[in-house]
């Protein structure tokens, strides 16, 4: 290398280490913005779904409560078959993991609850629903 290309390469080696140092500090004030901003907007999607998993499983609670209340008054409210739906029923939505929304299986358990819910007023020949639920529980995961 020749003393002129040498003294041309010296010249801009500062150009680029600026240019890569400002890169490195945008990356890193972006990342640190993205991961604040990711966390509240985490945190509202997490406040929003508990809500609408908690109102939901009071409002099978509540069904519950009233069937549980109308056995205790007439042992014969229900047949033999329906009565052992709601214990059944009773005994998902208490096994439903509230303290742990991690758990791999909380879909499930709720999709039986669901479940068993349409049994219990398929067999009372009721049309009751809950009507804050969507229809389709992976649309709602996919508008999130």
């Amino acid at each position: 290398m020749d003393q002129q290309a040498k003294i041309d390469a010296d010249f801009l080696e500062p150009t680029v280490l600026l240019d890569e140092t400002h890169y490195q500090e945008g990356y890193r004030n972006g990342y640190n913005d993205g991961l604040a901003s990711g966390k509240e907007e985490g945190r509202q999607v997490g406040l929003k779904i508990g809500f609408q998993v908690g109102e939901e499983l009071g409002f099978f609670q509540g069904c519950l409560d009233v069937w549980t209340s109308a056995i205790l008054i007439d042992q014969n409210a229900f047949t033999a078959r329906v009565r052992k739906n709601i214990e059944q029923l009773a005994a998902l939505v208490g096994s439903y993991p509230l303290s742990d929304p991690e758990n791999e299986q909380i879909q499930d358990v709720m999709e039986k609850i669901r479940l068993k819910f349409r049994v219990i007023t398929a067999s009372l020949g009721v049309k009751l629903e809950y009507e804050g639920h969507p229809k389709s529980s992976k649309q709602d995961v996919e508008d999130l």
